[in-house]
């Protein structure tokens, strides 16, 4: 007898204990006995006395009108604020707002920076299995339907444990509306997450529930973190992808460029054939002096490349190339091929002999895997 009631106690204590950590971390600690004080009478003095001097140092404001409909007590939460974390390459937050609310900055010129954040907003929806009620695209509106999340219940783990009780099914569901503000010139854009809905499912019973601002905000933030993580971390993905792509050997072809002047033609899309042609010349012995991107120029001295076989790389009894400044052109030829034209020092574009003389060694330095970024 005494084995049972020892193992009640016990079970009794872990489920007081149970009880009260669901709310450890939320409320504060202490008792509230603060919540019935009441304010004290200021100190009469009679009227033959003189009235000590009273500092006014630690006076309370006036309370404001709606006080009551503040949380007090147990119902006010003292958690860690909800921060929304600009984890993107190119994002920030404006100190000081309420709103749940994260700027991007358009740093990739692949595609606007409206289709790239909805595209990633769309596609976390799409593996998360969170449905779409409607997207409107001409406005930036996109609402999503219910999301549902188990709520989980510290306090009755012993419930499902010793089959003693059966546990209620609680779930929380939110529906979020998120907007974009986009810059007139395209290129700065805001993502707003708000908190449309919000219910309790309680054994397949859903009721309406008012939250207040605090949760709401909570909520906010959750989805819109969760959003930027999922779009950062595509971000470092296509970035990883794409150093492979780099470092990977291309093949190219001789050819012409969009001006019908030879040129050696890349398989691989612009934003590729660019930096790896920066490996290639590097490593065939030539210094980029000067070059920008968004026109495709470069121009380069070639100095006669490093000691051994390098050195003569492009030398030979017919001088096929001789040290000094040259000039290239890259440019996009499609979706997915790329042209490099041969320049001198005056834009003049190389004979189409030149050219294929120096095909066999330009295009085995493009197909080496593995080249030092």
């Amino acid at each position: 007898m005494k084995n049972i009631l020892a193992l009640f106690s016990g079970l009794t204590i872990l489920t007081l204990a149970g009880c009260s950590s669901q709310q450890d971390y939320k409320t504060a600690s202490g008792n509230y006995d603060y919540l019935e004080a009441s304010e004290q009478a200021s100190l009469k003095v009679p009227g033959e006395l003189d009235k000590p001097d009273f500092s006014q140092e630690f006076s309370l404001p006036q309370v404001d009108e709606n006080v009551e409909d503040e949380p007090v007590g147990k119902s006010l939460s003292v958690q860690s604020p909800a921060l929304v974390l600009p984890l993107v390459s190119g994002s920030h937050i404006e100190e000081g707002k309420k709103d749940a609310t994260v700027w991007f900055d358009q740093v990739d010129d692949s595609q606007p920076l409206a289709t790239t954040i909805w595209n990633n907003i769309r596609n976390y929806l799409d593996e998360n299995n969170i449905g779409v009620a409607s997207f409107d695209e001409a406005n930036n509106r996109l609402v999503t339907e219910w999301v549902a999340e188990k709520q989980e219940d510290e306090s009755s783990w012993y419930t499902s444990w010793y089959k003693w009780a059966e546990e209620d099914k609680i779930e929380i569901a939110r529906r979020f509306v998120f907007t974009l503000d986009v810059k007139p010139h395209g290129r700065t854009a805001a993502l707003h997450a708000q908190l449309q809905d919000y219910k309790t499912i309680v054994n397949g019973d859903s009721t309406v529930t008012e939250v207040d601002d605090i949760t709401e905000r909570r909520e906010e933030v959750e989805i819109l973190n969760e959003v930027i993580a999922y779009y950062d971390y595509q971000l470092k993905l296509h970035q990883t992808k794409r150093i492979a792509q780099i470092r990977r050997g291309l093949n190219i072809e001789l050819g012409f460029d969009d001006q019908g002047e030879p040129a050696y033609v890349v398989d691989a899309q612009y934003d590729i054939a660019w930096p790896r042609l920066l490996l290639v010349l590097r490593k065939l012995g030539f210094d980029v002096k000067d070059l920008d991107k968004s026109t495709g120029l470069l121009f380069v001295n070639y100095n006669g490349g490093d000691d051994g076989w390098w050195n003569n790389f492009f030398s030979s009894d017919d001088e096929l190339l001789e040290e000094g400044n040259y000039r290239l052109k890259v440019a996009a030829a499609g979706s997915n091929r790329t042209t490099i034209t041969f320049m001198n020092d005056e834009s003049e574009p190389f004979e189409p002999k030149q050219v294929a003389d120096m095909y066999d060694q330009f295009s085995q330095v493009m197909s080496e895997d593995n080249l030092d970024i």
